[in-house]
């Protein structure tokens, strides 16, 4: 899979599809569709991290059954660590590999590989991306750097929904404190209070 065209023509529909999002989960929907597509992989998933409880929250798949993305939570401090150590992890059998914590699960699934890179924004860990082939995949160098990119656009964009989200919700609360106290009753000019022997030029000053 080193085919440059096919990552720049990936990166490239990804941001301009990515641009016209206002919405966190949109942006994961889109990320996670796109990247199946790229590597013709079984599915690929966007989760976050909550906080309170130490999981990864499932925010966004793509191609996978929903049987599989109930398998149980993902906790942050998990045996994959691409969350947590901020680095990629590329899993050749998930058989095999005692980082995998639902191998029943991937197997029923049909998953043989798996691609998990951190989602970052702003140099704080927000959650993880993770690509499954059907087929044993060795990731190349340009395959995880790829996906790295990927994700790294993915949480500058919901990062910024965010921000936008937020300051529309203050936006609105604004107007409607500015409308509660109704200004239309008090307007007032310049000139006003100021007696009539005054020069009114004065009032510029």
């Amino acid at each position: 899979m080193d085919d440059h065209t096919m990552y720049y023509d990936t990166i490239i529909k990804l941001t301009t599809a990515i641009s016209q999002c206002k919405d966190p989960e949109e942006v994961a929907l889109i990320t996670a569709e796109s990247v199946k597509t790229a590597f013709k992989a079984k599915g690929c998933s966007v989760f976050l991290v909550d906080r309170k409880t130490r999981e990864l929250g499932l925010v966004a798949s793509s191609g996978l059954s929903q049987e599989y993305l109930n398998k149980g939570p993902i906790h942050f401090m998990q045996a994959i660590k691409e969350a947590r150590d901020a680095v990629p992890i590329a899993i050749f059998d998930v058989q095999d590999d005692p980082r995998i914590e639902y191998p029943g699960a991937a197997g029923k699934e049909g998953i043989s590989s798996l691609l998990g890179v951190p989602i970052i924004a702003h140099n704080k860990i927000l959650g993880a991306l993770r690509v499954y082939t059907a087929e044993p995949w060795e990731f190349s160098f340009n395959d995880i750097t790829l996906v790295q990119a990927v994700a790294l656009i993915c949480g500058m964009a919901m990062d910024m929904c965010r921000m936008y989200k937020g300051y529309k919700t203050s936006i609105e609360i604004l107007k409607n404190m500015r409308d509660q106290n109704s200004f239309s009753n008090n307007k007032w000019t310049p000139y006003e209070g100021v007696p009539t022997s005054v020069d009114p030029s004065i009032c510029d000053y």
